[in-house]
């Protein structure tokens, strides 16, 4: 009996297409639009589907997600206890393994932020295009139609993010074999992908550093700061988010890297390499130093909005010492910095799409510059795990090698000419 992870929403689209007339309903945000679909506000909005051991579809509506949630978390208990009893493994559905596998990487504590992940690529396009299917009948061209299917996804328009789906399609097919499932050795090998554009001699200049963060001191002042943690440190949006003001060696310019903030709540940092003593610039320093100056307390309030916090018994936040807080003193919320980036993006004037993240490349790749730091040295200030990831992805070999000349060969010959003559 296979199942989907997650609640059918019946009132909204699941593929919208607003280049041919559909328009947002007033449930969605401005961030996640949702479009109406021909059932919209009839009926009970939450439905499960799957299928029962005969292979016949079944669906059940409820008025609330968790109502169907719970529903769904029933089904899976009876698909688990059919399958270790008298029905074999490979007769459940691709949706049944999907639940499986993310159920399995739950119990192993496996990053939040990453199952995420995985969870929504299968609810939103994996189980759509195969969630009904029985595993033994997929094919190699099987892979290849989703790869189809992706890119004629109009709100697909990232090479990058159609790879990224990929990669859980492969990984839950991994997951299938590893179940005993018997699948083509060659199902998800040599499928050709969209090229992605590596970026190189796309690293952000100086100036345009500068003007992200005098674009974002006009926009929001509170975050500016993050700009600069972002290409003199190279610290994630998370990372930085979650520093504290106690992990700032004032005086002996480091920075002890040790949480990230994911949802205004603290998490692990992404891999083992992340946790750093980092040696940072005295520019950044000062940099902090002004932003604690100005921003250590919450914005002052009216005495009209006072009155009303009092009448709702208003409990002001904790202090968690954090750096950065927004202007009520609270933690900063992911959307909410996202929001204002891409405001700060197209205020400086930075190429489309350009990322936060893209402030780490410009860190890497100034550390690499000519004459500054060994690659090795780069390597551990950028907080990789692997050299390549250092030199293969960030460090860009236009402004990595630019001014250097090289003479290693005539140094090397020239004494064979003076010999010989």
């Amino acid at each position: 009996m296979a199942r989907p992870i997650l609640p059918f929403d019946r009132w909204h689209k699941s593929y919208p297409k607003p280049d041919r007339g559909d328009t947002p309903c007033k449930c969605g945000t401005r961030n996640r639009p949702l479009y109406p679909s021909a059932d919209h506000g009839r009926g009970l909005r939450w439905q499960t589907r799957h299928v029962d051991h005969l292979g016949k579809e079944r669906r059940e509506s409820f008025d609330t997600w968790q109502e169907a949630l719970d529903r769904l978390a029933e089904l899976t208990s009876e698909a688990a206890s059919m399958t270790r009893g008298n029905q074999p493994a490979h007769s459940a559905r691709v949706a049944f393994f999907g639940a499986q596998m993310i159920d399995r990487k739950r119990k192993k504590k496996k990053r939040a932020n990453t199952i995420n992940t995985y969870e929504s690529h299968l609810r939103n396009h994996i189980l759509p295009f195969a969630g009904n299917r029985i595993p033994t009948s997929l094919r190699r061209s099987d892979s290849m139609a989703f790869v189809d299917h992706l890119l004629e996804k109009p709100n697909l328009r990232s090479p990058r993010t159609i790879v990224q789906i990929f990669k859980t399609w492969r990984i839950l097919i991994h997951y299938m074999m590893d179940e005993n499932i018997p699948l083509p050795a060659n199902i998800v090998s040599r499928i050709e992908l969209p090229e992605i554009s590596d970026g190189s001699g796309d690293a952000l200049t100086p100036d345009q550093v500068a003007a992200a963060a005098l674009a974002m001191r006009t926009i929001e002042p509170r975050y500016e700061v993050l700009v600069w943690l972002g290409a003199c440190a190279g610290l994630r949006a998370g990372e930085a988010l979650g520093l504290t003001r106690t992990r700032v060696g004032w005086q002996e310019n480091l920075l002890y890297v040790q949480e990230q903030r994911q949802r205004g709540k603290a998490a692990p940092l992404k891999t083992k390499a992340s946790y750093a003593t980092l040696p940072v610039d005295q520019f950044l320093i000062e940099q902090l130093a002004t932003h604690a100056a100005h921003f250590s307390e919450p914005e002052p309030v009216t005495q009209a909005t006072a009155r009303k916090r009092r009448a709702r018994r208003h409990v002001e936040p904790i202090d968690e010492d954090l750096i950065v807080t927004n202007r009520y003193g609270r933690p900063v919320q992911s959307s909410d910095f996202n929001e204002k980036w891409q405001r700060v993006v197209a205020l400086a004037g930075l190429p489309k799409g350009t990322r936060f993240h893209d402030l780490k490349v410009f860190y890497t790749t100034t550390l690499g510059g000519p004459g500054q730091h060994d690659p090795k040295t780069v390597q551990a200030l950028s907080r990789h795990a692997r050299f390549t990831e250092t030199w293969d992805t960030y460090a860009r070999p236009p402004r990595a090698a630019e001014g250097l000349r090289v003479t290693a060969f005539g140094d090397a010959f020239r004494s064979m000419q003076q010999s010989s003559d």
